[in-house]
């Protein structure tokens, strides 16, 4: 993930804070820039559309981007230092501009609304070893057995073409007679680690309408 991505993963930026902030809206993104460490750098700050935010450290002696911001293997005192203030600059935007969200994308976070006014539950989080943190359970009131599992994962572990984003998903129970037709639609997938028979992943990428997904949410709570 890039700076900008490690500091505001599972926030939401809120659009009347940023413009509080100091951002500008021009050509439908807004726009933030500033300069840190005694002016030496210039920040250059983008939220998109779809609120994505992206960012440029320009070095202000020769005006040309400061390439060995992203550059991890690159750890000397100097770099890590321009690293330093600029991290802390996009948390303090996060600090300000931004809520903190259950999931990564929007519809994770969608979908889990609509589980808790459907089938009054909340995820839980049970799991301690860090890569696994952010993973959600829905399960029955009674049994506790789970119906649904959010996961945030490398794009590459369902579709195997390299691509290592990080998209959320989520897995459900399917009658095994129905895996096979289902499988064949945009967007799902045999499970991710667990059985492909009677489980499957679902990509919250707004492959399927949300409705799509709670109708399949709602088969899986009737099969678990």
């Amino acid at each position: 993930m890039t700076i900008e991505e490690q500091v505001f993963y599972k926030k939401r930026l809120k659009i009347d804070q940023l413009l509080a902030y100091g951002f500008h809206l021009i050509d439908g993104a807004y726009h933030f820039k500033t300069t840190f460490m005694n002016g030496a750098f210039r920040a250059m700050i983008t939220v998109s559309k779809k609120g994505e935010i992206s960012g440029k450290v320009i070095d202000v002696l020769n005006d040309e981007e400061y390439a060995q911001l992203r550059i991890d293997s690159l750890t000397g005192a100097y770099v890590s230092q321009v690293r330093d203030k600029y991290r802390q600059l996009l948390a303090d935007i996060a600090e300000k501009c931004a809520e903190d969200i259950l999931f990564k994308s929007a519809q994770a976070n969608r979908i889990t609304e609509m589980i808790k006014e459907q089938f009054k539950v909340l995820p839980d989080f049970p799991w301690g070893q860090k890569q696994y943190q952010s993973y959600g359970t829905f399960r029955h009131v009674e049994s506790r057995k789970w119906f649904a599992l959010i996961m945030d994962v490398k794009r590459d572990v369902l579709l195997k073409d390299g691509d290592e984003s990080i998209v959320d998903i989520i897995n459900l129970k399917v009658d095994p007679a129905k895996s096979t037709r289902l499988l064949k639609s945009k967007g799902i997938f045999p499970a991710y680690h667990m059985n492909h028979k009677t489980w499957i992943s679902v990509m919250l990428d707004e492959s399927l309408a949300d409705q799509e997904i709670m109708d399949l949410i709602a088969d899986s709570f009737a099969l678990t």
